[in-house]
C-alpha cells in the first residue's frame, strides 16, 4: 500500500473509496511494513504484516492471520500476483474447518505476456513460470473468478501461462477519485518544487522504469529539440516525475545529460516524486501528459491527467488507449522510438484551436468513462453476478 511501489495500491484505494460510497466496508491485509498504524491516513483499516522474505515475500504471519480471520469476511479480493499473499489466500481457502468466503483475483495486468519476454526480463520470466507451476495457478484456477480493468487485459491474460482455467472472467473497469478542482495554490506548489522558469512543459509522472519507456521519451524529446525551428520560443520543458532511488533512474538522468549536452533549447528536469498540490499543479499545468509505456494495464496517471483536462500522448500498449482515442482525447502511437517521436510531432503539428479542443475532450472522456461512481457501480455488479 506504499504509493511508491506503483499503481496497484492507488487502484485499491480508488476501488475501496467507490465501494464505501455504496455502503461496502473494506479492510486491507498487505505485505508492507508501516512504522505506525494508519500510516497513510487511509479511510479503511489496514493490516500490515511486514514485507516478508525473499522475492516471493514469504511471511507466515499473513498466513496465520488469514487462517484465523478470513471466514469473517463475505468476500476476498486478491490484488496483484507473484508474491506470497496469493498462495497464502489459497492455503487458507482450502482449510477443512474454514467456511471460506467467495474469492476473486484482480491481476492488475500482471498476466500480460510482455512480462514473459525473455529478452526483456530473463530471470523474472523464468521465476514467474516456476511460481505459476508451484503456486500461482492454484489460486487462479480455483477462485470464483478473475477481475480485469478492461477487455484488452482480459484477452492478453489468456496467453502466457497454462493451464489457465479460471471459473469466470469479469471486466469491472476502474476509476479514480479525489481529483481536486484547480486552485492557484497547486500551480504555486508545483513551481516551488520544479523550476521550469515560466516555460510550458510536458509531463511524465510514473515510476521511472524500463517498462515505462523513459529512454524512448528522452530520445524522442531530444529529436524534437534538435528539429525545433522557432528559436525565439524554445520547446516545452520535459518534466519527468517519479522516485529517483533506482539504478535505472540514475542511468536515465545520465542519458538526458548526454543527449542535451549540445542542445541549448531543450531542458529535461527530473522532479522526483510529486504528491499533493504539487502533483495536481503538474497535471493541470502541463501542455500534455506523455507515457510511451511498453505495458500499462490501465494507467491511473493517464486517467488523472484526463480528469484535469490534459490530453495524453500514449503508446498503444496502454490498455485503455482505444477508449481514449475514440473520444479524441489522445494521440496514440507504437511503443518504439519512432512511435514516441511521432507523438511529439503530431501534437506540435496541431493548431492552438485543435489542442484546446482536445483538452475539452479529455475532461469529457473522464466524465463519461472513468469516474469512481460509474466504475464502482460496474465493479459491484461484476462481483454480484453468478453469486
Amino acid at each position: 500500500m506504499d504509493p511508491q511501489t506503483g499503481g496497484v495500491c492507488q487502484a485499491v484505494r480508488s476501488i475501496i473509496h467507490g465501494l464505501q460510497q455504496r455502503g461496502i466496508i473494506n479492510e486491507v491485509a498487505c505485505l508492507d511494513h508501516f512504522p505506525k498504524p494508519n500510516y497513510f491516513n487511509d479511510e479503511f483499516e489496514v493490516h500490515a504484516f511486514g514485507t516478508g522474505k525473499g522475492p516471493w515475500k514469504y511471511n507466515p504471519t499473513l498466513r496465520n492471520w488469514l487462517h484465523s480471520h478470513m471466514s469473517q469476511y463475505d468476500l476476498v479480493i486478491v490484488h496483484g500476483l507473484w508474491q506470497y499473499h496469493t498462495y497464502a489466500v489459497y492455503q487458507a481457502s482450502k482449510l477443512k474447518n474454514l467456511n471460506a468466503p467467495r474469492i476473486f483475483v484482480m491481476p492488475h495486468g500482471m498476466l500480460d505476456p510482455w512480462f514473459q519476454k525473455i529478452s526483456v526480463r530473463p530471470v523474472k520470466a523464468i521465476r514467474n513460470w516456476l511460481f505459476w507451476l508451484f503456486a500461482e495457478r492454484h489460486l487462479i484456477n480455483s477462485a470464483d473468478g478473475l477481475i480485469f480493468t478492461c477487455e484488452i487485459e482480459k484477452e492478453l491474460s489468456r496467453i502466457p501461462f497454462k493451464p489457465y482455467k479460471p471459473h469466470s472472467e469479469r471486466v469491472a473497469g476502474l476509476g479514480v477519485h479525489d481529483v481536486p478542482v484547480f486552485q492557484e495554490s497547486m500551480s504555486q506548489a508545483f513551481q516551488n518544487k520544479v523550476d521550469i522558469n515560466g516555460r510550458p512543459f510536458y509531463l511524465f509522472l510514473s515510476r521511472i522504469s524500463e517498462k515505462k519507456g523513459v529512454d524512448l521519451l528522452i530520445e524522442s524529446y531530444t529529436t524534437l529539440c534538435t528539429n525545433w525551428k522557432d528559436l525565439d520560443n524554445p520547446p516545452p520543458v520535459l518534466v519527468i516525475a517519479g522516485p529517483l532511488d533506482s539504478g535505472f533512474a540514475t542511468r536515465m538522468q545520465s542519458l538526458a545529460d548526454e543527449k542535451l549536452r549540445n542542445n541549448a533549447l531543450g531542458k529535461i528536469i527530473f522532479a522526483g516524486m510529486l504528491s499533493g498540490e504539487a502533483k495536481w499543479g503538474a497535471f493541470y499545468g502541463c501542455e500534455a501528459f506523455v507515457l510511451p509505456s511498453h505495458q500499462e494495464n490501465f494507467g491511473i496517471a493517464v486517467v488523472e491527467a484526463l480528469a484535469c483536462g490534459t490530453p495524453v500522448l500514449i503508446s498503444n500498449q496502454v490498455n485503455i488507449w482505444k477508449e481514449i482515442l475514440a473520444d479524441n482525447a489522445a494521440i496514440v502511437a507504437r511503443d518504439t522510438l519512432e512511435g514516441t517521436t511521432e507523438l511529439f510531432e503530431r501534437w506540435t503539428s496541431l493548431s492552438n484551436t485543435e489542442q484546446l479542443a482536445m483538452k475539452t475532450n479529455a475532461k469529457n472522456c473522464f466524465a463519461s468513462r472513468f469516474t469512481i461512481d460509474a466504475s464502482s457501480k460496474v465493479f459491484l455488479e461484476q462481483l454480484s453476478y453468478g453469486k
